[in-house]
């Protein structure tokens, strides 16, 4: 792990797998409580979060909102036709959303009723790494340095199965086209706190005995 840093600037480098990811903050939405910038190759997405240092009133559960935003011009596209505009959010938006609201969410103080608003923006997308997992990571990082009361970092990873062997943060191409296995592990340094998969019969033999290496992986992912 690298680190530097320069005045209200910090720059974090880790190695996960076979990939670097880098986390930098203290540059970009510096009005919200935490925020953080993380790049993997030429992928590159800005975690922010924002609470209210006041509960909600008459509020019986925790408003946690999580969005993520995916914009066209990180592929460097620009929307054509009758409408110039961004539609509506995507399914795979909404299901990385649910990825990060699920791991975070307990992760509070027992009672805890103040909103909460992380917001997951894509800048750069290079068609190769993934961005919901640099999402995810964002969000814990930006919740972590931020002054709200997060029981965090959690790391994540996704884990493919190429020819048989498993590996650490596969490419978008080897996942369509190699990989028999989609499995994404989240967890904190106690233990996992979200397990989604989806594989074929040959990439799901096996899988719960090999959580165990996910978890050594997610230590790192999480700077421990």
């Amino acid at each position: 792990m690298a680190t530097t840093t320069e005045p209200r600037v910090a720059t974090v480098s880790v190695t996960v797998g076979d990939q670097e990811l880098t986390f930098e903050s203290g540059k970009i939405a510096k009005q919200a409580d935490g925020s953080v910038v993380v790049r993997a190759g030429d992928t590159v997405v800005l975690a922010a979060a924002t609470g209210r240092m006041e509960a909600r009133e008459g509020a019986d559960f925790f408003p946690l909102t999580v969005d993520v935003e995916e914009r066209m011009y990180a592929a460097g596209k620009i929307p054509g036709g009758f409408f110039k505009r961004e539609g509506r959010a995507s399914e795979r938006a909404t299901l990385t959303a649910r990825m990060i609201d699920r791991p975070i969410r307990p992760l509070w103080p027992k009672g805890y009723k103040n909103e909460v608003h992380v917001v997951c923006t894509t800048l750069s997308a290079d068609l190769i790494t993934p961005h919901d997992i640099l999402c995810i990571n964002g969000v814990s990082a930006a919740l972590t340095i931020s002054p709200l009361p997060f029981f965090g970092p959690i790391g994540a990873v996704r884990v493919g199965m190429i020819d048989g062997n498993l590996k650490i943060n596969p490419t978008l191409p080897e996942m369509d086209e190699e990989s028999t296995l989609d499995l994404i592990v989240v967890g904190t340094t106690d233990g996992l706190t979200m397990v989604e998969a989806g594989a074929d019969d040959d990439g799901a033999v096996g899988l719960l005995g090999d959580l165990a290496r996910f978890e050594r992986q997610l230590l790192v992912a999480d700077g421990d």
